[in-house]
Parts: structure tokens; sequence; C-alpha cells
């Protein structure tokens, strides 16, 4: 099978770089050496390879060397966390409050930097190498430097933007540009890196950006500023490159052990040699008690569970296969591959949290042991009765280090940003249908051609832009990508503003729920226009515990602060409104 993603598997001298990759202040990179640097291919090439080192590319801020486990799920309605919130999600975020704010700020300036000590220097090498290469690399800079900028005006909005190095006095008095502007310099640099970036690699060159990526990341952002043509024309040219398809397995696809995927457009591995594996804290808190007690705190919410589809297409308050006391059965699978099914093999115990379940099987001792993924065997199992399966893999060693590559575009999410974009601008057609079936169809393990999995075949734009974003929930969560969608969707201000459920916070209350055939849950919501459940009106909802109350202010929360670090230094900055 031919490489099709980045695979930055560095050898030689690229090797210490990646070994060293929570140390920034790396030869290449520095301000100071560009005049004794890029003077050959070997050198320019190591340069690149910093570029896509996991700090410029997080998921968690374990990626940033730091001990918190928070991404951008823990930001939306997808992720709870017993009691606690976080500055996103409870009202009181500042420009000084969250390091993973900071950090995002920082370090995709750090990269932009990097990138255009790059641009600004390979000349040096021209005389080197072929056109062919001295193109590429400049695409490659050129591709970093425009995801970069993409991630800063998607979250801040307008922002400080060079195309070359500022001098340090320059730097402290440079207002924001406008982010439109900044969006027209985006699709500059990723058209150039399109058009001059590779297919595909050969199996003997390092692996970085490709044309797919490009195009990908392009549609990514126009999407994201409602540029729908934009949008579905980048989409379009990368499904047409024709080197791309659906892993036909998705609850393998996120495992540790599936490296190099067919559906990959952009990834970035991880190995353990090479210590960029995600360290236990990363880890641990996604897994249940009896695993990995007492870390377990992370869970899906109750929102993400109940968004999943019937196995008839219908959401659970319109299908009459759904079971509210055996919530699992019938529903999509991508349900189960993504939420641990009670009474399923969880890392070799027996799953549930039922409370009446104070021991549970051990598939491994053969023998039945304490449950503490009830409350009847420890007080602080976990507070929904959730638990993550998606990408937690029982082939991690024993130490937690976990080798999963970083998937930071799909396949899918192309097929879907295509589709999306064309229901958008009310152009529906096969080909926009094909698209949502293939991704659906693959959650099935069918063909899509098949009739073996609930078709989509609605046509009205506002059942199908429902269908959409119910598609896209069940597909990518936990993978970074919700909070996004619901920023650019405008429904942030609903869906976080609606409590996290839980369960009561004793055992005997647990089983009144039991004794009242109220287990697990006691009604089933109404799922509202954007697919989303509202618990406030389910009956018998006063029987469960409010675990948090959510707060997203609109008339602020869209956009993120700019970090006050950032306006004591340039007061020219200026924050964002009613910060």
């Amino acid at each position: 099978m031919q490489l099709r993603k980045i695979n930055i598997l560095f050898i030689g001298m690229a090797c210490s770089l990646l070994s060293s990759c929570h140390d920034l202040n790396l030869q290449p990179l520095s301000e100071a050496s560009s005049e004794t640097w890029f003077t050959n291919s070997a050198q320019v090439e190591m340069a690149l390879n910093t570029l896509y080192l996991h700090q410029f590319w997080p998921m968690f801020k374990c990626d940033w060397g730091e001990t918190a486990i928070m991404s951008l799920d823990e930001a939306s309605d997808d992720w709870m966390n017993r009691t606690t919130l976080v500055p996103f999600t409870n009202g009181t975020l500042t420009g000084n409050n969250s390091t993973f704010l900071k950090n995002t700020w920082s370090y995709s300036y750090k990269a932009i930097s990097r990138a255009n000590t790059i641009l600004e220097n390979i000349d040096q090498t021209k005389d080197n190498i072929s056109t062919e290469y001295y193109e590429r690399y400049i695409a490659d800079a050129r591709f970093v430097r425009a995801c970069m900028y993409s991630r800063l005006i998607s979250r801040f909005g307008d922002v400080v933007y060079y195309s070359e190095n500022m001098k340090l006095e320059d730097a402290y008095k440079t207002g924001r540009t406008d982010k439109t502007e900044i969006l027209a310099h985006i699709y500059d640099d990723f058209d150039y890196a399109a058009e001059k970036l590779p297919t595909e690699y050969g199996s003997t060159e390092t692996k970085r950006a490709t044309k797919g990526a490009a195009y990908a990341m392009k549609a990514r952002i126009a999407i994201f500023f409602e540029d729908y043509a934009t949008a579905r024309d980048a989409a379009m040219n990368c499904m047409q490159l024709g080197v791309y398809g659906l892993y036909a397995d998705f609850g393998e696809l996120f495992k540790s052990k599936t490296k190099n995927s067919i559906e990959t457009v952009f990834g970035i591995p991880r190995d353990i040699a090479y210590d960029s594996a995600i360290p236990p804290n990363g880890v641990k808190p996604y897994l249940s008690r009896n695993v990995t007690s007492p870390s377990a705190t992370a869970q899906p919410s109750w929102d993400l569970f109940c968004s999943f589809l019937c196995t008839d297409g219908k959401t659970i308050d319109e299908s009459p296969l759904y079971k509210p006391n055996a919530p699992f059965e019938n529903r999509d699978p991508r349900c189960s591959y993504t939420i641990v099914a009670f009474n399923s093999n969880y890392f070799g115990f027996n799953y549930t949290a039922h409370p009446d379940s104070a021991k549970c099987w051990n598939y491994t001792s053969a023998q039945y042991v304490t449950n503490k993924d009830s409350k009847a065997g420890d007080q602080y199992a976990s507070y929904n009765g959730l638990m993550l399966r998606k990408g937690i893999d029982e082939d991690w060693n024993d130490d937690f280090y976990a080798n999963n590559d970083k998937l930071i575009m799909r396949y899918a999410d192309v097929l879907l940003m295509y589709a999306e974009a064309k229901i958008e601008l009310n152009d529906i057609d096969q080909s926009v249908l094909d698209a949502m079936n293939q991704v659906r169809a693959r959650a099935y393990k069918v063909k899509y051609t098949s009739t073996d999995y609930p078709h989509i075949t609605q046509t009205d734009q506002d059942e199908l832009r429902r269908i959409l974003r119910i598609e896209r929930r069940m597909e990518f969560a936990f993978e970074g990508i919700r909070y996004d969608d619901i920023i650019r969707w405008k429904i942030a201000e609903t869906v976080m503003n609606r409590p996290n459920y839980g369960l009561p916070t004793s055992v005997a209350d647990c089983k009144k729920l039991v004794s009242s055939g109220l287990w697990f849950f006691g009604g089933i919501p109404k799922i509202d226009e954007n697919g989303c459940p509202d618990f406030s009106q389910m009956a018998n909802i006063s029987r469960y515990r409010i675990l948090s109350k959510r707060v997203f202010d609109a008339s602020k929360n869209y956009l993120w602060p700019i970090p006050t670090s950032e306006l004591l230094i340039n007061p020219n900055l200026g924050n964002n409104p009613n910060y």
C-alpha cells in the first residue's frame, strides 16, 4: 500500500529532533542560526520536519508537555468530567486563566515564525536542489503557515499577520489584521501548496504535507467561515485525487495498531521510541476505574450518547426501536464503537455501571472482583455511567503510553464537508447523498450501495442539514472537531447553556431508579433541529442529577480573548468584544 499521510519517521539527524520534541530551542529554527543553516537539502528538510512536531498540532495539553488533559473536546457538549467545568464552559474565560488558550496563540505563532524563517532562507539552497524540490519545500512551509493562521482566525478572529518575520520592536506595536484579509492569504498558501506538493511520496522519502492535505485543510477553513463554494471545490479536488478512501472498520481505525490508513489525509504518527506517544496523564483519565483507579474522570456526555441514531436512521425520540432501559440496543454502530456498551468486555473487565453490580467479572483472572465502575463498588465511578471506547486500545503497554496516530484530517471529513457545502448552497444532488451514505455505510461495514443500512434519501435542505449535523457528531466524537462545529453553526449558545446530567449521588438513589423501572434513562429526551438532545422536558429528569451548569455567553464566547500577556506587551492588539 502506498503512503498517503504525513509520516514523519525521522532517520539520522532528524531522529534526534523528534526525540527532543519538547525542546523548542532547536538550532535550525533559531533566528541566530539562519546564516549558517539552509545550506543544503538535508538541512531544509530537517527544518521542515520540525514544523510537524506535536506541539504545533495539539490535541491535548500534554502535547505541550503539560500534565493536564484539556482538549477542545472538553469545551464542547460531548464531554463531562464529574461536576467540573473549565473556563471555556463555565463562563469565566479570560486571556489569563487558560493555559490552553495561551499556548494556542504562542505555539501557532512559533510555527509561523519557523515557516517564515525557512521561506526567507531557502534561496541559499536554490542552486543545489532541483526546481521541483525547491518549490516543494516552499509549498510545505506555506502549508504549515496556512494551517496555523487558520487556527488563529477561527479562535481569535482578527490577529497579527506577517509573512516575513518582524523585528522585535515592530512586533511590540503591530496591530491585528482583519480575518477576511488573512483568509485570502491562507487560500493563497493552500493553493500554492496544492499545486506544488506531491500527491503521494515515494517509499524512501520523508513524508510531510501532500496535495490532498492542502485541499482538505483549505476546505476546513473555508467551511468554517461559510465560504461554501470554496469549501465544495477544495473538498471535491481532494476527492478527485483518487488516493483516499474510508477504512473498512470504524472501530479499528483509531487504535494504535492502525498506521498509515488509506483514510488519513493529514496525520502525524506517534512513537514511544521517539518520545511522541501520549503519556499516561493524557490517557488514564479516559479509562475506567477498574483499569486505572483512581485517575478516571473524563467521560462522554449524555448529550453525545443520546445523539446517536437508531438502526432505522431515526433519532431516539422518533424511532420505535429505541429502548430507554437498554439504550445501546438498535443504535448506530458508532455508538458502541465510541462509548463502552454495558456488559461488554473492557480491558478484561465486564463493564457495568448498574448499582446492583458491586462485583463484576474479570475475564483475565476468571473470577468476580470488586466493580469500581459501579457506585456500589466505588463512590467515584463514572458520574453518568458512561465510558469512552473510541481510540482506547488494549494494546497499550503496561505504562499506558499511547501510540495512536494523531488524525488531523480524515477522508470521512472531506466527504462530509463536501456534502455540507453543497447542502448550504442548496445544490443538492446524488453526489451529496453518495458522500453521506459512504460514511454511514462504513459504520455498518457494508457498501454504500447496499440495502443493509439506513440510507439517506432526503433531499429537503433543512432535513439534510439536520442529518448532516448528526452524522458529523456520530462520526467525529472525541476527535477535537465538535467544538469547531458548534461554533461555526452558531449553536453553542444553545447546547452549551444546557446542564450536564448524570446519575444520583448515592447507591440507594441509583437503586431506586432500578426498582421504579427508570434505569438507565427514565425517559426519552427531545432531539432538536440540530440533532441535539434537550433533557429539560424529559420525563422523570428530576430523578437524575445535574452535574454542572454550562455557561456560554453569545455576546463574546464565539471568539476567544487575546492572551493577557500579549496585550501587556503590545496594547495595539486590543481585545475581542466584551472581554
